[in-house]
Protein backbone atom coordinates (compact mmCIF):
# COMPACT_ATOMS: atom_id res chain seq x y z
CA UNK A 1 0.00 0.00 0.00
CA UNK A 2 1.24 3.49 -0.79
CA UNK A 3 0.19 7.02 -0.03
CA UNK A 4 0.97 10.43 -1.46
CA UNK A 5 1.41 13.02 1.30
CA UNK A 6 1.89 16.75 1.16
CA UNK A 7 4.27 18.47 3.60
CA UNK A 8 6.58 21.44 3.36
CA UNK A 9 5.07 22.50 0.02
CA UNK A 10 6.13 19.22 -1.62
CA UNK A 11 4.50 15.88 -2.34
CA UNK A 12 6.01 12.50 -1.45
CA UNK A 13 5.00 8.98 -2.47
CA UNK A 14 5.53 6.79 0.60
CA UNK A 15 5.01 3.23 1.77
CA UNK A 16 5.44 1.58 5.18
CA UNK A 17 9.04 1.59 6.52
CA UNK A 18 10.24 4.18 3.97
CA UNK A 19 12.78 6.69 5.31
CA UNK A 20 12.48 10.10 3.66
CA UNK A 21 13.98 13.54 4.22
CA UNK A 22 11.37 16.29 4.38
CA UNK A 23 11.35 19.97 5.25
CA UNK A 24 11.89 20.52 8.95
CA UNK A 25 9.00 19.64 11.26
CA UNK A 26 8.90 20.03 15.04
CA UNK A 27 9.92 17.01 17.08
CA UNK A 28 12.92 15.15 18.44
CA UNK A 29 14.23 11.74 17.42
CA UNK A 30 11.83 9.00 18.47
CA UNK A 31 8.66 11.12 18.45
CA UNK A 32 5.70 10.29 16.25
CA UNK A 33 4.31 12.79 13.74
CA UNK A 34 1.11 12.56 11.72
CA UNK A 35 0.50 13.75 8.17
CA UNK A 36 -3.18 14.45 7.57
CA UNK A 37 -2.80 15.97 4.10
CA UNK A 38 -3.02 12.69 2.19
CA UNK A 39 -3.60 13.23 -1.53
CA UNK A 40 -3.90 9.58 -2.59
CA UNK A 41 -3.89 6.19 -0.92
CA UNK A 42 -4.26 2.60 -2.08
CA UNK A 43 -2.61 0.00 -4.24
CA UNK A 44 -2.75 -0.54 -7.99
CA UNK A 45 -6.21 -0.10 -9.50
CA UNK A 46 -7.78 0.34 -6.07
CA UNK A 47 -6.03 3.66 -5.38
CA UNK A 48 -8.26 6.36 -3.92
CA UNK A 49 -7.60 9.91 -5.09
CA UNK A 50 -8.63 12.80 -2.84
CA UNK A 51 -10.29 16.05 -3.85
CA UNK A 52 -8.00 17.60 -2.58
CA UNK A 53 -7.42 15.20 0.37
CA UNK A 54 -8.61 11.68 1.12
CA UNK A 55 -11.16 11.83 3.95
CA UNK A 56 -10.13 9.90 7.07
CA UNK A 57 -6.64 9.03 5.79
CA UNK A 58 -3.61 9.62 8.05
CA UNK A 59 0.05 8.70 7.65
CA UNK A 60 2.05 8.29 10.86
CA UNK A 61 5.83 8.51 10.95
CA UNK A 62 8.63 8.36 13.49
CA UNK A 63 11.25 11.12 13.52
CA UNK A 64 14.66 9.54 12.86
CA UNK A 65 16.82 12.67 12.99
CA UNK A 66 16.92 16.43 12.59
CA UNK A 67 19.75 17.73 10.44
CA UNK A 68 21.08 20.13 7.87
CA UNK A 69 21.68 19.37 4.21
CA UNK A 70 25.04 20.00 2.49
CA UNK A 71 25.90 23.56 1.52
CA UNK A 72 24.45 24.84 -1.74
CA UNK A 73 26.45 27.71 -3.24
CA UNK A 74 24.67 30.40 -5.30
CA UNK A 75 27.47 32.09 -7.27
CA UNK A 76 26.85 35.08 -9.52
CA UNK A 77 29.50 36.74 -11.67
CA UNK A 78 29.23 39.62 -14.09
CA UNK A 79 32.00 39.39 -16.62
CA UNK A 80 34.36 42.29 -17.09
CA UNK A 81 32.69 44.19 -14.23
CA UNK A 82 34.89 42.99 -11.35
CA UNK A 83 31.65 41.92 -9.68
CA UNK A 84 30.91 38.57 -8.12
CA UNK A 85 28.86 37.29 -5.23
CA UNK A 86 28.71 33.89 -3.51
CA UNK A 87 26.03 32.93 -1.04
CA UNK A 88 25.72 29.62 0.75
CA UNK A 89 22.70 27.88 2.25
CA UNK A 90 22.26 24.79 4.40
CA UNK A 91 18.62 23.79 4.47
CA UNK A 92 17.21 22.19 7.64
CA UNK A 93 15.55 18.79 7.18
CA UNK A 94 13.86 16.06 9.18
CA UNK A 95 14.39 12.39 8.37
CA UNK A 96 11.26 10.34 9.12
CA UNK A 97 10.43 6.63 8.91
CA UNK A 98 6.87 5.94 7.77
CA UNK A 99 5.18 3.74 10.38
CA UNK A 100 1.60 3.28 9.17
CA UNK A 101 -0.80 4.34 6.47
CA UNK A 102 -4.28 4.52 7.99
CA UNK A 103 -7.60 4.92 6.20
CA UNK A 104 -11.23 5.24 7.25
CA UNK A 105 -10.50 7.31 10.36
CA UNK A 106 -8.46 4.54 12.04
CA UNK A 107 -6.25 5.49 14.99
CA UNK A 108 -2.47 4.84 15.14
CA UNK A 109 -1.49 1.54 16.75
CA UNK A 110 -0.53 1.46 20.43
CA UNK A 111 2.97 0.24 19.56
CA UNK A 112 3.89 3.50 17.83
CA UNK A 113 2.25 5.64 20.54
CA UNK A 114 3.99 3.80 23.39
CA UNK A 115 7.36 4.11 21.62
CA UNK A 116 6.88 7.89 21.28
CA UNK A 117 5.89 8.27 24.94
CA UNK A 118 8.93 6.27 26.10
CA UNK A 119 11.26 8.50 24.07
CA UNK A 120 9.65 11.63 25.54
CA UNK A 121 10.01 10.32 29.11
CA UNK A 122 13.65 9.38 28.50
CA UNK A 123 14.40 12.87 27.23
CA UNK A 124 12.72 14.43 30.28
CA UNK A 125 14.72 12.27 32.72
CA UNK A 126 18.11 13.38 31.44
CA UNK A 127 19.24 16.41 33.47
CA UNK A 128 20.71 19.31 31.55
CA UNK A 129 24.43 19.73 32.14
CA UNK A 130 25.49 23.21 33.12
CA UNK A 131 29.00 24.48 32.56
CA UNK A 132 30.80 26.02 35.51
CA UNK A 133 31.32 29.77 35.20
CA UNK A 134 34.84 30.46 33.96
CA UNK A 135 35.33 33.63 36.00
CA UNK A 136 34.57 31.91 39.30
CA UNK A 137 36.92 29.03 38.44
CA UNK A 138 39.72 31.45 37.50
CA UNK A 139 39.32 33.44 40.76
CA UNK A 140 39.38 30.25 42.84
CA UNK A 141 42.60 29.06 41.16
CA UNK A 142 44.43 32.36 41.68
CA UNK A 143 43.75 32.42 45.45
Amino acid sequence: MFAVIKTGGKQYRVAANDVIKIEKVAGVAGETVEFVEVLAVGEGDKAEIGAPFVAGAVVTAEVVEQGRAPTVIAFKKRRRQNSRRARGNRQHYTAVRIAEILTGGAKPSKKAAVKAEAAAEEAAEKPAKKAAPKKAAAVAESE
